[in-house]
């Protein structure tokens, strides 16, 4: 049937609306009214670290894992006027921990008996987290730690290759060190104290990246060491570095005699964890 003028044109107009409200009703869907542009990321605000787990110990096995560790052997001081022999006897795993014990012993000339144990020719890293669960014996004289040192040492040896000490122990104080030591014309070091409760299993820790190390007990950060700002005589700290558990008798630093009616003392390692940062 054929229209009038007037109503196809009406017609026309009906159909010219529907389609105008279709296409609407399509941007609406596309681009919702409150889209607005992404705020740009401040750069200025310190990124906080991702992490993921590179490699551990969790002691879980009846013996040390010699394919992660190596035992050190000797007395004759060590640098410090340490008083202890290192074998590997005094290293036990049981109960999921490594337990590294100081007893009253004469061997090699020394007069105490302890162990050692390092990641060397082992197991490396360059910056990440480092930590591990420990807890101390309180005791004159005894010196237990968790430290790295540069795996370049045996080329430009000490103090050039660079120390970092994530938990130091001495004596029978709350007091934890945490310092980092590098060549600058000789010695220099960095580094400050916290107060915990050493007896107890505490999480001790290090993130190291190209600008800073900071130290942790537990979640608590108590020091930051700048590597730019306050280490930049040195490239030590910017190249792979290997970890350390020992237990000391004496020495320069505990600086008394030992406690001997406390032994045989055992410093106990719940495990030790090493994380790279992802982010």
């Amino acid at each position: 049937m054929l229209l009038p003028k007037k109503r196809l044109s009406i017609v026309k107009l009906f159909i010219v609306l529907i389609a105008g409200l279709s296409f609407a009703s399509c941007k609406k869907n596309a681009f919702p009214a409150n889209d607005v542009t992404p705020t740009p990321v401040d750069t200025t605000k310190p990124v906080k670290p991702v992490y993921a787990l590179l490699w551990s110990d969790e002691f879980d096995g009846a013996t040390v894992d010699t394919s992660k560790w190596v035992f050190e052997t000797g007395g004759g001081g060590w640098g410090n006027n340490e008083l202890e022999y290192y074998q590997p006897d005094n290293a036990t795993v049981a109960n999921g921990n490594l337990m590294i014990t100081l007893k009253k012993e004469t061997v090699g000339g020394e007069p105490y008996t302890s162990s050692r144990m390092t990641t060397q020719n082992k197991f490396i890293a360059t910056y990440g987290r480092i930590e591990a669960r420990i807890k101390v014996p309180m005791g004159s004289g005894f010196w237990p730690a968790f430290w790295m040192l540069g795996a370049n040492i045996q080329t430009v040896s000490w103090p050039a290759c660079g120390e970092l000490d994530i938990m130091e122990h001495i004596n029978d104080s709350n007091t934890i060190y945490g310092t980092m030591h590098w060549n600058v014309n000789g010695h220099a070091s960095y580094g400050s104290t916290t107060q915990t409760t050493p007896a107890d299993y505490h999480l001790y820790a290090i993130e190291w990246d190209k600008n800073e190390i900071r130290w942790y007990v537990d979640s608590t950060l108590y020091q930051k060491g700048n590597i730019k700002a306050n280490i930049n005589s040195t490239g030590a700290f910017h190249l792979p570095f290997f970890m350390i558990l020992n237990f000391a008798a004496g020495g320069n630093f505990p600086n008394q005699p030992v406690s001997e009616t406390l032994l045989p003392a055992s410093m106990y390692v719940d495990y030790v964890r090493v994380y790279k940062q992802t982010n």
